[in-house]
């Protein structure tokens, strides 16, 4: 007897609720030993394409769990393979990296590790969650091979290296991702966030920004600090480009639309009074929409170019790197996996969010035709993100900040859960492509 769509969408419901109740059970079961993973992966981080520790330890987890490894795919990157039968292939990434800055937590695992960054010693700390983002990683293909007679198709776990510096989904691509492996039907991602843990966000469209870096060399002829007219001061004009480079944003730039500029980093010259040959500038530029990022760095480039031409200086070295495309997540993607996870953790818990700002190489997969989803899951207690929500309440730190510090459980327990129920949704009974 054919199903009346009422009934059958009560039979869809249940199958969901039961799907979610497995899940979960399943990671209850194997918090202790995701706890200690994560504890390990915070304690020892390693930075951009340096992770051999990091891609080690994930590839000899996922050996144990069944999938078929390959290792040292865009130099330190990770592919894991599970196949169970026909259906989709579904990319699912963690990044590996962690960044150059001391971690300031307080907690007993904090980081003490160091690393040499253009030949100079860093601390390296996990402060951006890629931590909690691996061991969830983890734990979701732990929980989908032990529920594998619910899903049919093939896994695709890959552990990327060097996302903070927007360059390790292209390495991973230019070394065949796509062509020694399979091409992905779906792609999903998640991000740790400063949310209330137990909390979900996401959104249709651009979830992430378009990012450039700005690299600069102001030249000028060096000289005695007693005698500016016998050089020519880089420092000035250095100086004039960082104040005049902000009217690209305000009155160029259509004020309805996202883009920032922002330097962080000016070197030049050694001591006080030695007007230096030249100083080197640093920074970023980001937006939502290409026309903007179009205008952006036609606009860094005239007035950095006409900041020299004012002081009658030679023409600057301007170099506009590309970086991070925005992400565009899949509209009926995500439509299709958030009534899941509606299910799973209430309506309450997950929500449509505005794109975040920063900038992220998951958008590198999706650029190749796979439809994908990334979204956030919140690692903070729900009391401290509302008192920082509050007037004068006290802030949370947010991601890149010394202080970052996930709250582990249930933060990674929720993250784990919703990527397993997400995968699941596209590889179970209703997993052909929409």
């Amino acid at each position: 007897m054919k199903l009346l769509p009422l009934a059958a969408l009560l039979l869809v419901h249940a199958a969901q609720a039961q799907d979610a109740s497995a899940v979960s059970s399943q990671i209850n079961g194997m918090y202790p030993k995701l706890d200690a993973i994560y504890k390990d992966l915070h304690a020892h981080p390693e930075i951009a394409f340096q992770e051999e520790r990091t891609a080690a330890k994930l590839a000899a987890e996922m050996r144990a769990i069944g999938f078929e490894v390959t290792e040292k795919v865009g130099k330190t990157g990770v592919v894991a393979i599970y196949k169970n039968g026909a259906g989709p292939t579904v990319l699912v990434r963690t990044e590996l990296d962690g960044l150059p800055m001391e971690e300031k937590s307080g907690y007993a695992y904090a980081s003490k590790a160091h690393a040499l960054l253009d030949g100079k010693d860093t601390m390296v700390a996990h402060s951006c969650g890629h931590d909690v983002h691996m061991t969830a990683w983890l734990g979701a293909a732990r929980a989908l091979v032990a529920l594998k007679s619910q899903w049919k198709g093939t896994l695709m776990f890959i552990g990327q290296p060097a996302e903070e510096t927007v360059s390790g989904a292209k390495a991973m691509l230019d070394d065949g991702l796509f062509k020694r492996f399979p091409k992905p039907d779906y792609a999903f991602a998640l991000h740790s966030w400063p949310l209330a843990y137990g909390t979900i966000g996401y959104n249709s469209g651009p979830v992430s920004s378009n990012s450039d870096a700005i690299e600069i060399t102001f030249k000028g002829r060096g000289g005695h600090g007693s005698a500016p007219d016998k050089a020519l001061d880089p420092i000035a004009i250095a100086a004039r480009f960082v104040v005049d480079v902000q009217t690209v944003i305000s009155r160029e730039k259509d004020p309805k639309e996202f883009g920032v500029v922002t330097i962080g980093a000016i070197n030049g010259g050694t001591v006080g009074n030695i007007i230096p040959d030249s100083v080197r500038v640093r920074g970023t530029i980001r937006s939502y929409s290409p026309e903007v990022r179009a205008k952006l760095l036609a606009g860094v480039r005239r007035v950095a170019n006409a900041s020299a031409a004012m002081a009658d200086a030679p023409a600057p070295d301007v170099a506009l790197i590309a970086g991070g495309a925005a992400i565009d997540n899949s509209d009926a993607l995500v439509r299709r996996t958030e009534g899941v996870l509606k299910k799973a953790f209430g309506d309450a818990n997950v929500a449509r969010m505005p794109a975040m700002t920063a900038s992220e190489d998951f958008s590198a997969y999706v650029n190749e035709g796979v439809p994908g989803m990334f979204f956030f899951t919140g690692v903070y207690d729900p009391k401290a993100v509302a008192e920082a929500a509050r007037p004068g309440g006290k802030p949370i730190a947010f991601n890149h900040s010394p202080y970052y510090a996930p709250v582990p459980e249930p933060s990674i327990k929720t993250a784990a859960e919703a990527m397993t129920l997400a995968v699941m949704n596209v590889m179970g009974a209703a997993g052909a492509k929409p």
